[in-house]
């Protein structure tokens, strides 16, 4: 797929509101589960949008994020994030699993149940202070997404990287700027500062280790040299954006999704310690944390779903259509977290499945029962067609979350 097919809907689709999918994703899933789309960056690309299709591509090996022809390739957007290949065409599969072994051990299933009482500390230090704001205040609206939803991962990341939280306001900035479909030359330039800026700090560790990643990774150079500056950089400032970005949207959006209909707010209430397990899981599977789809190229011609795609084409891979494919998940817009088994694929499927899934879900199952047992009459304070949806980000997510009680 060389040409553009001016027939094909363009990426980001748009959606009722934060909590609604796209419309135009059930009507694709009809069509078949591989489709013709158009990037935000105007190149063509395959949307795989059925579940098993989704699957089945993230388990195939001839599918990667690197590319035969790099220069030849489809852009997805022009942020300085999942805009294109990245990686070494000829290693890409080494590179990961070496990725996989360094990073395995901090974010194993042991050691994120060993963080849940820091999480439980941090985020109580937080709603202390989101009460004090309201106490101050009564009459205004608190904005859970500033008080919460993006302090607690950023403090929750920060520790495990071994990143300055005093530093979060410079980082912040910098993770919004690489994050934006049309950065274009502002973006690289605020990639190209992210990655001097966890250079710095890796230069700061050889001479002072840390019980932290960011200390793990320079260690690991000892053993292997071919795991570069460039290397590490690179993956600890993705580590920082995905660590902290995703986590915050799912936080605003889990609690967007319990608030606009009550009666879940308070089901979830009758047994909070109890029920939220399954009412994590649910928010995964619904809520949306990017509008494009997670980016790969085919290495070789590959058929998929009866779509023959060519060694070299984009493939986005839709998450948001998965999780909501009607042949898997009986009514699949509506919110059940009695839903049994919830196979979603939130965080992906097989040997590339998020290494930050554990850290996920130990945050959310943390902080939801906090938020509502410490105010169970949490209310929005305004509609939630009134809360814009960010559409220009590689993350989407909303930009506040207005409450009061």
């Amino acid at each position: 797929m060389t040409t553009t097919d001016t027939a094909a809907p363009r990426l980001p689709f748009d959606r009722p509101d934060a909590l609604a999918a796209a419309p135009i994703f059930a009507a694709l899933r009809q069509q078949g589960p591989v489709v013709r789309v158009i990037t935000p960056a105007g190149d063509p690309a395959w949307l795989v949008t059925s579940y098993d299709a989704v699957r089945e591509v993230f388990r195939d090996k001839r599918f990667g994020r690197s590319h035969p022809a790099p220069e030849q390739a489809a852009r997805i957007s022009h942020a300085a994030i999942q805009d294109g290949p990245s990686g070494d065409y000829e290693t890409e599969e080494r590179d990961h699993k070496r990725m996989r072994r360094m990073l395995a051990p901090a974010f194993s299933a042991p050691r994120m149940r060993a963080l849940t009482d820091r999480v439980t500390e941090l985020a109580t230090e937080l709603l202390d202070a989101m009460e004090a704001r309201h106490a101050a205040a009564p009459d205004e609206p608190v904005d859970l997404y500033e008080s919460l939803a993006f302090p607690l991962p950023v403090l929750v990341i920060c520790e495990l990287l071994g990143v300055p939280y005093a530093d979060r306001a410079m980082f912040r900035d910098l993770s919004e700027r690489i994050a934006v479909f049309d950065g274009g030359a502002d973006a690289q330039r605020a990639m190209a500062d992210f990655r001097d800026y966890m250079l710095r700090l890796a230069v700061a560790k050889r001479s002072d280790p840390q019980p932290d990643v960011i200390s793990d990774l320079v260690a690991f150079q000892r053993e292997d040299p071919t795991f570069t500056d460039d290397d590490l950089a690179r993956l600890a400032a993705g580590l920082l954006f995905a660590g902290h970005e995703t986590t915050a949207t799912r936080i605003s959006l889990g609690t967007l999704l319990l608030l606009t209909d009550l009666s879940r707010r308070d089901e979830f209430l009758a047994d909070p310690d109890g029920k939220v397990n399954d009412v994590v899981e649910e928010i995964l599977r619904l809520t949306v944390t990017g509008g494009t789809g997670l980016l790969r190229y085919a290495h070789e011609d590959v058929e998929v779903g009866g779509v023959t795609i060519n060694r070299g084409d984009a493939v986005l891979v839709s998450i948001e259509s998965a999780n909501r494919d009607e042949s898997v998940f009986e009514s699949p817009d509506d919110y059940d977290p009695d839903r049994s088994p919830n196979v979603h694929v939130a965080f992906g499927h097989g040997a590339h499945v998020c290494i930050g899934a554990n850290l996920a879900r130990t945050e959310l199952r943390a902080v939801f029962p906090m938020i509502f047992k410490r105010f169970p009459g949490l209310t929005l304070a305004k509609p939630l067609e009134q809360i814009a949806v960010r559409h220009n980000r590689v993350a989407g997510g909303v930009d506040e979350v207005p409450v009061t009680w």
